[in-house]
């Protein structure tokens, strides 16, 4: 019988209930999300939490936050220790949490937070509300940042737009609430915010627009500060009282609207009686600062430690200085004065007449021509090759090269000595001295000396053709006022970190004698006659000063330069737009404003008398005088276009014979002790050096004697 199949079904389920069909479909996709979402969120919230629990692990202690700063505070003093600007933040008194005004805290709060004590660092709500804005207006009008993501950003970040940037600062707040508590990050944040005006924290801002520390805050002045963390560089009194004062009306209403203030208490606060500190003293101090500070680069190298700069300023002569340029300078025109002590240090520095309107410095920037105190360097070369204050001249009509300078005035004097010739700044004698010695030797003594700018050697250049730069002039007659030594100007003394630590301190530079003592002895005279009988009466001071007047043509340039008692100063007005000033001449405005500057500035200073007789070197002397000769040509040197010192190159031919052999005098030769040694003129320099002297190419040829 054939065997038939038969298909049994399952037997019941216990209990009688038949069971489920499996997930097919729709619902077993979503199942499988769910489960994966579910993963992947614990994933995430496990990784967050891994991530959050090492960026804690890995923040400083607080004591560490407490001292750190994201940007150098540089604190400028004067001479004397005086304050004068700070650079750079300003991070003032560290106020614990225990004696910030509770008014700051309430402000601060309502303006920037006001879930503050709700949130673990990062604040969803202020998120969620932040996008509802968005979607509603089209762009962000709310920030999303809780105060401990600000902290964050502050103390770890920057500014940066990015979505990475937002997530690094969500981790570190997270962090920084696990770590600290919520009063110790208010005191952080408070402490460290950046509230404008270079202000970082409540006691630097309170100092700066309130004048006074940040523990006496009134509720007013809470809400200034508090509204000044929206936009730093917008609403800081410093930049925009008013905007400040309608910003801080804002945070009133906040502190109202949440609770922390009354209507009575906002209804009695009067904006309009605000006072903000008037800032003052950073006004010509700013021409010295802005040309003594980025030497720190040089004398430092790489340092973002705060640091305070001791400089040669002296504030009282910085005050004289500049009511002296701004009581005498001519309407609609510029001015600068550069003053240098004996030993190189700038006492003073102005750079125009008004920083806030100008900062350009005229004092180390500008270049302009100077005129008759280019003769400075012409009679120079000329008493280096012989001359005297008492040399017969002829002021009369010349023609050098096609070129016919006339004197002031048109007239002619005739026979006069050099001393008259200079005190009375008579070009044709100027002229024919420098055709004369050479205009390439003209020009090698202006770089001698410390000009640094370029100098053209037509025969014009000695009535100043060429420009020059006011500090560079200034050097050159300070180097006279040290009887031909070498003057290099500094403005730095020393520079300590804020506990004591000294980084730098200025070491006196030996100096290197420019001429022989007898030439600047002889320049003294010329420059001491200008004053006395020239064109430099107006620089009297009651004592001895010796000067140069100068002033270009048209009076577009005037200029006074001088010194007295180990002070040099050197003044020039002009219109930066070269046009002419009228009335403006060296001996006029520069002079008066010189002598203004001076009175001051050697008041304290015994009276020197200036030594003015000349000796001639050595191989100009009799055997007898030779004595008295102390200058040394081999001790001569140049500087080039950068004010670098440039060394005559060495050379056998000026050696002097051993004591104990004689040989036969040529024409000109000296002897010393009996004729033991044969003392002969210097030797000339290569053409090497003197291309390097002049900045002539070494191409180019030679100029005619």
């Amino acid at each position: 019988m054939a065997r038939t199949d038969i298909r049994r079904s399952a037997p019941p389920p216990r209990g009688g209930k038949p069971a489920k069909p499996a997930p097919r479909g729709i619902r077993l996709f979503f199942r499988r999300l769910f489960v994966w979402s579910f993963s992947l969120a614990l994933l995430g919230v496990l990784s967050l939490a891994v991530a959050v629990g090492l960026a804690a692990q890995s923040l400083p202690n607080y004591d560490q936050l407490k001292a750190s700063q994201n940007e150098q505070m540089i604190v400028v003093r004067a001479r004397d220790g005086t304050e004068l600007v700070s650079i750079g933040p300003s991070y003032g008194k560290w106020l614990p949490a225990g004696e910030i005004p509770q008014v700051m805290k309430d402000a601060i709060l309502s303006t920037e937070d006001r879930r503050y004590y709700n949130h673990i660092g990062v604040d969803p709500i202020g998120v969620a509300r932040s996008f509802y804005v968005r979607y509603q207006q089209g762009r962000f009008r709310q920030g999303g940042s809780t105060i401990t993501q600000q902290l964050a950003r502050t103390v770890f970040l920057n500014n940066s737009r990015t979505f990475t940037r937002k997530v690094r600062e969500a981790v570190l707040a997270l962090a920084l609430e696990w770590k600290f508590s919520k009063e110790q990050i208010l005191e952080l944040y408070l402490n460290k915010v950046y509230f404008g005006g270079g202000a970082y924290g409540i006691d630097s801002a309170s100092r700066k627009f309130f004048g006074h520390p940040g523990n006496q805050l009134s509720l007013t002045e809470a809400a200034v500060i508090a509204g000044l963390v929206k936009a730093p560089s917008h609403y800081a009194p410093t930049a925009d009282a008013q905007a400040a004062v309608d910003r801080a009306q804002v945070v009133l209403g906040l502190m109202q609207e949440n609770g922390k203030v009354s209507a009575a208490q906002a209804g009695a606060v009067n904006f309009k009686a605000i006072k903000f500190t008037q800032e003052g003293g950073q006004n010509s101090v700013r021409y010295f600062t802005d040309w003594a500070l980025p030497q720190l680069d040089i004398l430092l190298g790489e340092n973002d430690a705060p640091i305070e700069v001791w400089t040669t300023l002296d504030v009282k002569l910085q005050n004289t200085a500049a009511a002296a340029i701004r009581n005498n300078v001519p309407a609609g025109a510029q001015g600068a004065l550069v003053s240098i002590d004996r030993d190189g240090a700038v006492l003073a520095m102005v750079g125009g007449t008004d920083y806030v309107s100008s900062n350009y410095n005229r004092a180390t920037n500008a270049v302009r021509q100077p005129g008759s105190a280019w003769k400075l360097f012409v009679y120079l070369a000329a008493l280096e090759a012989g001359y005297t204050p008492s040399t017969e001249v002829v002021d009369e009509p010349v023609t050098i090269q096609g070129w016919s300078p006339q004197n002031s005035g048109g007239g002619f004097a005739g026979k006069i000595d050099v001393r008259t010739a200079f005190a009375y700044s008579k070009n044709t004698v100027a002229a024919q001295l420098g055709n004369e010695v050479g205009f390439s030797s003209v020009a090698a003594m202006a770089k001698r000396f410390g000009i640094t700018t370029p100098i053209s050697t037509v025969p014009s250049m000695v009535l100043g053709s060429n420009e020059v730069r006011v500090i560079d002039m200034t050097r050159a007659f300070a180097a006279v006022s040290a009887r031909g030594r070498s003057i290099e100007p500094y403005g730095i003394i020393k520079i300590a970190t804020t506990d004591g630590k000294v980084l730098y301190q200025h070491e006196k530079k030996e100096s290197t004698q420019l001429v022989p003592e007898n030439v600047a002895n002889g320049i003294t005279d010329l420059l001491q006659s200008t004053v006395s009988i020239g064109t430099g009466k107006a620089a009297q001071i009651g004592r001895p000063v010796a000067g140069k007047t100068g002033t270009t043509t048209s009076n577009k340039d005037g200029w006074f330069l001088g010194f007295s008692s180990g002070v040099t100063t050197g003044v020039w007005m002009g219109r930066d737009d070269s046009r002419p000033v009228n009335g403006l001449q060296g001996g006029h405005a520069p002079a008066r404003a010189f002598a203004a500057y001076m009175k001051v500035a050697v008041a304290g200073r015994p009276v020197e008398k200036f030594q003015t007789d000349m000796i001639a070197p050595a191989w100009q002397l009799s055997p007898d005088d030779e004595a008295n000769f102390s200058g040394s040509p081999d001790q001569y040197y140049y500087v080039d276009e950068n004010g670098n010192l440039v060394e005559p190159p060495s050379n056998n031919q000026g050696e002097r014979q051993k004591p104990g052999v004689i040989e036969d005098p040529g024409p000109g030769d000296a002897y010393r002790d009996g004729g033991l040694e044969p003392v002969n003129p210097p030797p000339a320099v290569n053409e090497d050096f003197l291309n390097e002297a002049t900045g002539r190419g070494k191409g180019d040829p030679l100029p005619p004697p």
